[in-house]
């Protein structure tokens, strides 16, 4: 290839079963095409090795590649390769452990092993963990760049002491170092380097064809010399590097100025101006018209009162990183942008629309049929950050938007608290008035992070708000400080706001609003099942119904003919 001022580099991988009946690695690249990608983030090669003996190794390690391949791309321009390295395979390992640990009677586990090379700029960077491995070949020399994270047990026998999945938290090792033109990089799974002398691997890798050709020549050749094993590797050539006058493009981005205040008609970085929609002592947000294709989208700054607080602009760039990462059309989505910053900010989808408390001030009682619906779509939208093991803390209907067609969007990942990373979970601000204290679970306000029952618990009082305009223990929620207060508070039956409200959807409602964890539901879906089908065990626990013996009895030989007609009203209901 022609040298040019840019990262160009020839790459390729491959993987067989082998001898074995099923082929637990993984293996992959990724060349971003886009030129400001390729130089913002770089290149990505990386094996994955499952844990056969664990059962489920080939889901653990093709969760671990595909997901470190996705989400490094969408980490925020100005986090360190390392940076974005850690926080990800942080949380794929926390994923990958939660899996193992719901099946831990049955001694399933997601474990693999997993080697990864970055290669940005001048400087390549690794993460390791396993008995993978990564090489370097430069002028001949071949340098094993990662450590075995084995243990031996005597008479030749060893067992991986550090993979993906194996406990709550991993320690990942990390290391860089600088590129040359020519020098070729390689990560194996051990089927490869377990059965390849040192002198073959160099061979091979220095072979003139192409490296489609070397990689598939090394898999051969550790068959050939009995690899009992999966066989995987990927093989890179760097071909050409960028000038080395330039500056790592992160480096140059970690130290972005704060745009000042934008006045409409002002141009920045090729996005024009046309006029403020919201403003606190936060964060603005713009509405903005790219200059080149003409498309409307929402630009969001920080607010120059925070240009020195370090933490603030942390968990600000977080917020485009945790918003490129959920994918969902339930949720506003974070516009990948296509030209370099020079200042702060990130950029959104527009959504017209108004806010969900504005909607329902314009629509009291509206009809179930249409509540249902914004319900369900505010739980799809909650799912999408749940899969993502993250919990958006900070439900509530001025971050819920409403558009002409009553489709909603969730908003807001200013709160959203994201497992598997290193930041301490931190309680939300109990602000004193109407907004985060009304609709956030006061586990939050008092320091527990209570997870999904957290966001549901939120769901839950916006349910009840939609269906009778008012919440679910009264405005006298805001006043509480402390938990005393809050079990001084009493459950309003929503048919008292709203008299058509079943009884099994009112108790519905209750347990999702619950201060009991052990009361309140454990998932969205259990929650919304309930709320659009009648749960009968609401009506066989009736208090309503008396303790004598024959009307109980009488009650458990009508309770079938009762559940049949509430098919019937719930039909009604929905209808309505």
């Amino acid at each position: 290839m022609p040298k040019t001022n840019q990262l160009q580099v020839d790459i390729a991988s491959h993987s067989i079963q082998g001898l074995k009946d099923n082929n637990e690695d993984a293996v992959g690249f990724l060349v971003p095409e886009e030129p400001t990608v390729l130089e913002g983030k770089g290149i990505i090669l990386a094996v994955a090795d499952g844990v056969s003996s664990a059962e489920a190794g080939k889901e653990a390690s093709h969760t671990a590649i595909s997901r470190f391949l996705s989400d490094y791309y969408q980490t925020p321009d100005t986090w360190s390769v390392k940076h974005c390295g850690q926080k990800i395979l942080s949380s794929i390992n926390l994923t990958l452990f939660k899996r193992s640990h719901e099946f831990a009677s049955e001694e399933k586990g997601y474990l693999t092993t997993f080697t990864a090379l970055v290669l940005k700029s001048r400087i390549a960077h690794f993460f390791h963990a396993g008995d993978s491995r990564a090489y370097l070949l430069r002028e001949g020399e071949l340098k094993q760049l990662t450590r075995d994270h084995v243990a031996s047990i005597g008479s030749g026998r060893s067992f991986l002491a550090r993979a993906m999945g194996m406990d709550n938290s991993i320690q990942i090792d990390y290391s860089q170092f600088t590129l040359e033109v020519n020098d070729i990089l390689l990560v194996t799974s051990d089927g490869i380097h377990d059965f390849l002398s040192e002198e073959q691997i160099i061979s091979l890798m220095s072979d003139d064809s192409a490296c489609q050709v070397r990689i598939e020549k090394l898999v051969t050749a550790a068959f050939d010399n009995g690899s009992d094993d999966n066989i995987s590797g990927s093989l890179c050539q760097i071909d050409s590097l960028p000038n080395e006058s330039l500056n790592d493009y992160n480096s140059k981005l970690t130290r972005l100025p704060f745009p000042p205040p934008l006045d409409e008609g002002i141009k920045l970085d090729g996005y024009k101006v046309l006029k403020e929609l919201f403003a606190s002592s936060r964060s603005q947000l713009y509405l903005v018209e790219d200059t080149e294709t003409g498309e409307q989208m929402v630009m969001k700054t920080p607010s120059i009162n925070f240009e020195e607080d370090t933490g603030y602009i942390d968990r600000f760039i977080q917020e485009e990183w945790i918003g490129k990462r959920i994918d969902s059309d339930y949720v506003v989505k974070i516009i990948q942008q296509k030209r370099a910053r020079t200042c702060l900010y990130y950029l959104m989808e527009y959504v017209k629309g108004i806010s969900l408390d504005k909607w329902m001030d314009e629509n009291h009682f509206p009809k179930p049929k249409l509540a249902f619906s914004l319900v369900e779509q505010i739980g799809e939208g909650l799912a999408a950050f749940h899969k993502m093991e993250t919990i958006h803390q900070d439900l509530k209907p001025g971050n819920i938007l409403v558009d002409e067609n009553n489709n909603i969007k969730v908003v807001d990942f200013g709160s959203v608290f994201v497992a598997g990373l290193a930041e301490v979970f931190i309680p939300l601000e109990h602000e004193g008035v109407l907004g985060t204290a009304t609709y956030s679970d006061p586990k939050y306000l008092l320091g527990k992070n209570t997870g999904v029952q957290g966001d549901l618990y939120a769901l839950a009082t916006i349910t009840y708000e939609i269906f009778t305009g008012k919440l679910p223990y009264g405005n006298k929620i805001e006043e509480c400080q402390t938990a005393f207060e809050y079990d001084r508070l009493r459950y309003i039956s929503a048919t008292e706001a709203n008299p058509i409200i079943p009884i099994w959807f009112d108790r519905t409602l209750a347990r999702g609003v619950s201060f009991d964890l052990e009361q309140r539901y454990d998932t969205i879906a259990e929650y919304i099942k309930d709320l659009k089908n009648p749960n009968p065990t609401y009506l066989l626990n009736d208090p309503k119904v008396t303790k004598n013996k024959s009307q109980v009895l009488f009650w458990q030989l009508l309770s079938g003919f009762w559940i049949l007609m509430l098919v019937l009203v719930v039909a009604l209901f929905t209808q309505g």
